[in-house]
């Protein structure tokens, strides 16, 4: 019977109960609740179930086939997260299935959050409890599809499945495979999070390249904005300015040296700032 968690079986009906059906193959016998059955069944009628362990051990069986089992991996949305535990996800049956920290990363605020969705696989621990895995670099390879040329300067949607100081990785609804540099991003997503990119480099190896920054004429705005809320919570002063160390500037604003410098550019052309003794504050006509 121990074999059966996580797998979907094709069963005989040997019994109908108050509450359900008694389920039998070879590999043992399971029970059906009523509403975890997708139709009314009679004895000996076959059916196809999920095998899940509740959490007493007690195994189970649903009507409900996930996408996710031992053998696939599928798509399945957060359902909630416990610190220090991992995140629960829902498979369809009435048990969620735990995402182990382990297979989380390492920071919290990049945990998934409830409706975020994970492409897991399922297995199980010693003691023969079902847990969710997500998908490896090798997995999303094997599955994804190549990105056709056409598609440099659009913007496409897709889960992350992969996020780390260096960049996000996502799958889109298309199977194509795209990465997210940090340069190219003002935060990390969540993993499991919906993003909408901008595609800047359709690569050789059929992968793309996003940006989930703006375009440049729009992004200034927004920097400049960041850069003036940035000053007011400092007192109207900053030892920032376009001679800056760029290390600096991306640590403190998270933008590039060359959009802090549009930036600056814009607010001094607008006579709201001014630059001096390597110092930016605001100007006087602005702060009466």
């Amino acid at each position: 019977m121990k074999n059966m968690v996580g797998t979907i079986q094709h069963m005989t009906v040997s019994g109908v109960t108050g509450t359900g059906y008694m389920l039998e193959n070879n590999f043992g016998r399971v029970h059906l609740d009523r509403e975890e059955s997708l139709a009314e069944l009679e004895a000996g009628d076959s059916t196809e179930v999920f095998i899940y362990p509740e959490k007493s051990g007690k195994l189970r069986a649903s009507g409900k086939l996930p996408e996710a089992s031992l053998e696939t991996y599928g798509w399945s949305e957060v359902a909630g997260t416990v610190k220090g535990l991992g995140a629960f996800v829902d498979i369809g049956t009435t048990t969620e299935i735990l995402v182990s920290a382990d297979d989380l990363p390492l920071f919290e605020q990049v945990w998934p959050k409830s409706g975020d969705k994970l492409f897991v696989k399922l297995e199980t621990d010693r003691k023969n409890r079902l847990l969710a895995i997500p998908a490896s670099e090798n997995v999303i390879d094997d599955i994804r599809e190549w990105a056709p040329d056409q598609l440099y300067g659009q913007t496409v949607k897709g889960r992350v499945y992969r996020t780390s100081k260096e960049g996000t990785a996502i799958i889109t609804d298309e199977d194509y495979r795209g990465f997210i540099h940090h340069q190219e991003r003002k935060e990390e997503p969540r993993l499991g999070e919906l993003v909408e990119g901008r595609v800047i480099d359709v690569k050789e190896d059929g992968t793309l390249n996003l940006s989930l920054r703006p375009l440049k004429q729009y992004s200034m705005g927004d920097d400049a904005e960041q850069i003036l809320e940035y000053l007011q919570g400092k007192g109207g002063r900053m030892p920032f300015t376009d001679k800056s160390d760029p290390e600096d500037i991306r640590t403190t604003f998270q933008i590039s040296k060359a959009a802090f410098k549009r930036a600056l550019g814009k607010l001094m052309k607008e006579k709201k700032i001014i630059q001096e003794d390597g110092w930016t504050s605001i100007a006087d006509n602005d702060e009466k």
